[in-house]
């Protein structure tokens, strides 16, 4: 029998320090998107209050603890240990990808260095992660996207809770990319433009300006002209003068 093409072959690593436990649906259900999560591990102190959240819903999500007591303040123990379990799981070979779950800084070399290695590398953290860490990623999710309610269904009348930010702080970089496309009439087909602006951004993401989709998004900001003719897919271009 051919063998049925396998998804990608993830390792997620959570800092439990740095991330709260009311993520922990929504980030696996962001990671199945990628792949399947083979290796699910967290690190932390789970023997304090701190990490408690998390302690109740390890079984849920069949996550491995790490546990790492805090014999010292300081520098975390926590960091270092998932550091070296991610390199000892890089140069197994055996994982197509990494999902770092993080606001730290210190990651980014980490993000770097398996990205070094011709692997991708998925952020998952906190909107105030320092850029760093989110530009060395392929992709950056921000957590706050994946806590229940964060967006509005599609099929809800009801509004979601205030999106990180406006639909209007997306117009510029939309406008670069299409910028970029040497098209003679100006049209680029949505999904190029979705596919550079990650190259552009790793973190951008429709549901940061309250949208599960790219194309609602861009309609909301009013700036550009959306086509779609039968059996097509959609195209955007900046919106001409004088049209409304």
């Amino acid at each position: 029998m051919p063998s049925e093409t396998r998804s990608p072959r993830l390792a997620v690593l959570i800092d439990a320090d740095n991330t709260s436990a009311k993520i922990s649906d929504g980030l696996f259900e962001e990671v199945a998107k990628i792949g399947e999560a083979s290796v699910r591990r967290i690190y932390g102190d789970f023997s304090g209050t701190r990490s408690k959240g998390w302690a109740d819903v390890l079984a849920k999500h069949a996550i491995i603890p790490q546990q790492q007591f805090a014999y010292t303040t300081g520098k975390n123990a926590s960091d270092i240990t998932l550091v070296i379990d991610a390199m000892d799981l890089l140069h197994s070979g055996r994982f197509d990808g990494f999902c770092l779950v993080s606001s730290d800084s210190d990651f980014t070399r980490l993000a770097a260095r398996i990205r070094e290695q011709g692997v991708d590398v998925f952020g998952f953290g906190e909107q105030k992660t320092p850029e760093s860490f989110r530009q060395a990623c392929r992709r950056f999710v921000y957590t706050e996207n994946l806590l229940p309610g964060a967006i509005k269904d599609e099929q809800s009348t009801a509004s979601a809770d205030k999106p990180l930010q406006p639909a209007s702080a997306a117009v510029p970089l939309i406008k670069k990319v299409l910028s970029q496309e040497d098209t003679e009439d100006g049209w680029v087909n949505l999904g190029t433009v979705g596919k550079q602006l990650l190259n552009l951004a790793p973190d951008f993401d429709p549901r940061t300006f309250g949208f599960r989709k790219l194309s609602d998004l861009i309609r909301k900001t009013n700036q550009f002209e959306v086509r779609q003719a039968e059996g097509r897919p959609i195209s955007i271009r900046v919106k001409q003068r004088g049209r409304k």
